[in-house]
This record gives structure tokens, sequence and C-alpha cells, in this order.
């Protein structure tokens, strides 16, 4: 028999639960996230706005200005005199390296510890710089720093962000970045620095031709704004960008080889002369530009840290003297040409004269000279050029009248028209007011001053048959679409007649060639040489009295067809002679001779023609 199935008790059908309460806690917990997100918004947006919105202030777009490419300055045959190179500004974010911000203490002192080294600065510098103003977003480290040093702070970059994953440390070096700017370089050192000038750490022409020529030189800056985060560009971030117009070249009038030799010329004669300083300028006196015009001492302008603040200048410009006798060839133009004496004059020359409130002779001793007007200019007679000025009007005051209005004519008293910083007039007293003794030392040189510029620009008035033509430094422009344009062409002025300049030029070559003359150490083998010696009374321009020596020295070649003029000035010579002859006048043939060689300026094919010095009294 079989047992009886046991029923079990929960042998009953299966019913599925209800899914109401499942549904209420996820609506529930639906509920309580959106609560949760409700609340925090409101937060955010109303309640922290202000708190969030500075913090959000981290990620903020930067201005940042694209320096335009400054303009290279080149000779007249487009070699570099000034010139740009890639370089750095380095900057930070101070704000970043509060303690607030990077969470400890001390990290502008460490920052300045890691930079001071590739900077070439002190730490306490660079510290005071960060934390001059902590909450600052920008400050400048070192301005117009080379390719190098910013590779080098790349790498001290790297490594503390390195550190910093590792946790070993903050990244002290996060906000430090840099602007690319271009740093003026000039190839040739010192060569025509007081032409050229320099340009300061503002990236301004702080003096010469980059200072008259700033806005041409330096372009127009251009901007760049980006997002920027924890010190760090946001590579997704919008960048708008207005590029930067680079400068126009400048092409000058200088010729670098034939400025190289005036410059060594008279750097060496201020050095065996123990002068305080000199210069030379060189003309080209059909077209008037300048060839070379070389200051003594001088300065490199790559290096102003070095230089000495009285040579920054422009000395053959800026310098007003007493020019001496080298200004007598203006009276005689005057005498010439008004047709009150002739080259043949006799004029007897006395060892002294009496004028005014004073006894005039010259530089040496004599007994009565018996000379010819040729005679007076060859031998620099003071005496001798005073009775030849008087002939300029029935009365002394006259005679002033017509002289003061030859010496107008010469440009003394006025701008050469260059245009140059600091550039002097010079001093030319109106007649009216040449009283007493100074009206008879003007026709030789004494109680009117110019610059050397203004000096050259006479002889090549009277070389380039009386007409003068004002003097240029500047050949011309080339824009950043590659146009060169032209300087205006110099205004030209009739001061003396083609024939007065003739017999001025047979005049001063008498003061070279012939044996008595004061200039026969600026003869040149092959070349007929016209010019003018000089050694006038110096005034010290710190006491405003009379001390020392300008000797001078000007002339042009070939005498016979005049290309060129050569003007030599040393202030205040110590050592040795002092006469312009023996000074100046070998500097002039040193740079005279190779600026004809230069050029390829033919020899003289003819003999001058030696107009008589003296006559027979008998």
């Amino acid at each position: 028999a079989r047992p009886a199935r046991l029923k079990a008790a929960g042998d009953r059908p299966l019913r599925l639960g209800s899914p109401r309460p499942r549904l209420r806690m996820v609506g529930f917990g639906l509920t309580l996230v959106l609560l949760v997100f409700t609340v925090r918004l409101l937060q955010v947006q109303a309640f922290d706005a202000s708190a969030y919105a500075a913090r959000a202030n981290v990620n903020r777009y930067i201005p940042v200005t694209l320096a335009a490419e400054r303009g290279t300055v080149t000779d007249r045959s487009g070699v570099d005199l000034a010139t740009t190179v890639d370089a750095y500004d380095i900057t930070a974010a101070p704000d970043l390296l509060t303690p607030e911000r990077i969470k400890t203490e001390g990290a502008a002192r460490r920052a300045a510890a890691l930079l001071a080294p590739v900077l070439g600065e002190r730490p306490a510098v660079l510290e005071q710089k960060l934390t001059a103003n902590p909450k600052s977003k920008y400050v400048v480290l070192a301005r117009r720093q080379p390719p190098r040093v910013w590779n080098k702070i790349k790498e001290l970059k790297k490594a503390a962000a390195a550190r910093a994953q590792r946790k070993e440390g903050a990244d002290v070096l996060a906000g430090v970045n840099r602007e690319p700017h271009s740093k003026r370089v000039y190839p040739n050192g010192g060569l025509a620095a007081g032409i050229l000038g320099f340009v300061n750490a503002e990236g301004r022409g702080g003096g010469g031709i980059e200072a008259q020529f700033d806005r041409v030189l330096a372009g127009r800056d251009g901007k760049l704004v980006y997002a920027q985060s924890g010190g760090r560009q946001v590579p997704t971030g919008d960048v708008k960008e207005q590029p930067a117009v680079p400068g126009s070249d400048i092409e000058l009038t200088i010729d670098r080889d034939i400025q190289w030799a005036a410059q060594n010329a008279i750097a060496r004669q201020v050095q065996e002369s123990a002068a305080d300083r000199g210069y030379v300028v060189v003309q080209d006196n059909r077209t008037g530009e300048i060839l070379a015009m070389a200051n003594a001492p001088g300065y490199d302008p790559n290096d102003l840290a070095h230089a000495d603040s009285d040579a920054l200048g422009n000395a053959a410009l800026q310098d007003a003297y007493e020019p001496g006798s080298v200004s007598k060839v203006m009276t005689m133009a005057a005498v010439l040409e008004e047709g009150a004496a002739t080259p043949t004059t006799h004029v007897e020359v006395p060892n002294r004269l009496p004028r005014a409130d004073r006894s005039f002779a010259d530089d040496v001793d004599h007994s009565t000279w018996h000379l010819t007007l040729n005679g007076v200019l060859a031998k620099s007679s003071n005496i001798g050029t005073i009775l030849a000025a008087e002939q300029l009007g029935k009365d002394q005051g006259e005679a002033n009248r017509v002289l003061h209005s030859y010496l107008r004519k010469f440009g003394i008293g006025e701008p050469t028209g260059l245009g140059f910083p600091g550039e002097t007039p010079g001093i030319l007293a109106p007649p009216a007011k040449w009283q007493g003794s100074r009206q008879y030392t003007i026709p030789f040189g004494q109680g009117l001053s110019l610059n050397a510029v203004q000096a050259a620009s006479v002889y090549s008035t009277i070389a380039n048959g009386g007409e003068r033509i004002r003097p240029t430094l500047v050949r011309g422009t080339k824009g950043p679409d590659g146009r060169f344009t032209p300087a205006p062409v110099p205004e030209r002025t009739r001061v003396i007649s083609d024939r007065t300049a003739r017999e001025l030029a047979t005049m001063l070559e008498s003061v070279v060639d012939d044996r008595e003359g004061t200039g026969t150490k600026a003869k040149i083998p092959g070349y007929r040489v016209a010019g003018k010696t000089g050694t006038s009374n110096r005034v010290d321009p710190r006491t405003g009295r009379y001390h020392g020596y300008t000797a001078s020295f000007a002339g042009f070649a070939p005498a016979d067809q005049p290309r060129l003029t050569v003007y030599c000035a040393i202030q205040n010579p110590t050592k040795g002679s002092y006469f312009g002859g023996q000074i100046c006048g070998p500097v002039y043939k040193q740079v005279m001779e190779f600026a004809l060689k230069t050029l390829q300026v033919p020899p003289s094919g003819t003999q001058p023609p030696r107009l008589p010095v003296s006559y027979d009294d008998e």
C-alpha cells in the first residue's frame, strides 16, 4: 500500500508583487537628486554668485601686444648698420604665486631663485617684482632677452611642472611666460654710432636716426587676445589677432667704408693729441650727400651700460664752436663777389693793427708783409683779412652788414636742414650787435659759431661753383611692401657766382700747394687739393671762457673738378702741436685719399696755376 501524499502548506498559486512601491521609491530618489541640483544651482547663481565669478576669473581673456619688427638702417649700398633680431620679454603673473592660490609659502622667493641665474639678475630684485603687487596678473621680469634665455626658462618650467605632478612641491613657474619682441643690434659695433643713435629699453629711439625717424622705423604694433587658465593658454579657447605692421627701412647717404676710414683717422689723432674730442665730415659736393660723419671718442650702441654719457650724442652736429681761419674763405668770397678786390690785389700787412679796443696780430711775429689777397689767405693772416673785409663798405657799419649777408647765405646761424635731434644752428649775431673788437674778429672766424656739418657745407658750396646744396643724410625709405621712396630733392641756393667760386678754389690751392701755405701736410700725390687751415681760441663749455684751441682743416678735391669735401676739427689738443695744418691736415689727407680711391675718382690731369703770394714793394 502506498503512503498517502502530504499536501504542502505553501502549495498555492504564485502572484507578482505590486510595482507602485518601487515606483514611489524611484520617484522619491529622483526628486531628491533634482532637489539637490536645484539647491546647488540656487547657491551658485544666487547666493554665492560673486565668489564663483571671482574664481572663474582665473580663466580669462588677456591681451598681448604683438611688437612690430623695427625697420633696418643701411648705408648707401644696402649694408646693414642697424637691424633687429628675435627677442622676448619675460613676464609673470604674481597673483598665481600668492599663498592662497599656490597653497604654500615663499613661492615668489623660490621662483626668483630659479630665474635669477638665467636672467642675470639678483634674486632679491626679481622677488620684489613678483611681490610688489600680489593681485597683479602681469609683470615684466626682463626685457629683450635672446631666444636662448627663453629656452632655458622653458626647461626650468618643465622640470617644475614635473615635480609638482610627483607631489614634490608646488609649480612656482606656472605663471612665467614670454612675449615675442625684437632686439636692436648694430652689426658694426661703434661704426657711425653718432649718426645711428640707439634704441632704449622701451624699444623707442633714444638718439640719432633711431629717434629722428622712430615712427617710420617702429611700424605699428598688433594685438593678440587669448584665453588663459592657471598661467597657461587654453588650447581650445578663442583667439583674436590683429597683425603687426613692420616698420620701414631707411637708407642713409653714408658709405660704410669711408665712414670707417674717417672714424679710424680721427680717433687716432684725438688720442695722439690728448684732445677732448674731434670730428670728420665727408660730403659729396655735387649732391650735398654726407658720406661720412665721424666722432671721437665714440661708443658702442650694443653696450650702452659701459658707454661714456658725454659720447652718446653726435658732436659733429651738436657742438657749437668758433671756426677760426677756415671761416676766412667766406670773407674772401664776399670781397671777391662785391668786386672790392681780386686775388692779386696788393695788401700791406703790418706787424700790428690797432682797431677798437685792442691791437690785432697774426699767429707769428713778422715784419711788414707785402701780400696779395691770395697770399693773405695762403698765409692765413688775420690782419690782412681785417683789411680786406673793411673794403666791403664805405664805413665799418656797411661792411659789417655786407659780410653778415654772405655769412647767412652760406648757412651760418641756421639749421643745416638735416633735422637731426639736438643739432645746433650755431650763433651769428645781427650786424647791429657787432660792437667793439667783435666786428674785426668775425671776418677771421672768432665771434661766431657753427657746427662741423655747416663748416663742410661752406667748402662744398665753393666746390660746387658757388651753389649751396642743403646737406642730406637720408637717401630714402623702403616700406613693408618693398617699395623704395626717395628722399625729397635738397634745396639749392646761389651764394656766389661761378667765377668767384673758381677764383676762391685757385686761392685755396695756394694754401696747400705753395711752400708758404699753411696746409702743405694735406697734399695728395696726383690730385690737386684746395683747402684751408684753422686754429682758433676755444671757449670752454664748462667755464664760458677762452681756454685751449680748436684745430681744423677744410678742403675739397680734385680742385680742378671737385668731387668731395672733407672737414676735420679737433677740440682742445693738449699734446704736441695745436695748429690745424699740423694735426688736422694729415687727417684730411688720409680720409680724402681713401675716399677718392674708394669712389674711383681719377687723378687731376692739370697743374695748379700757382697765384702769387706776395709782391715786390720796390
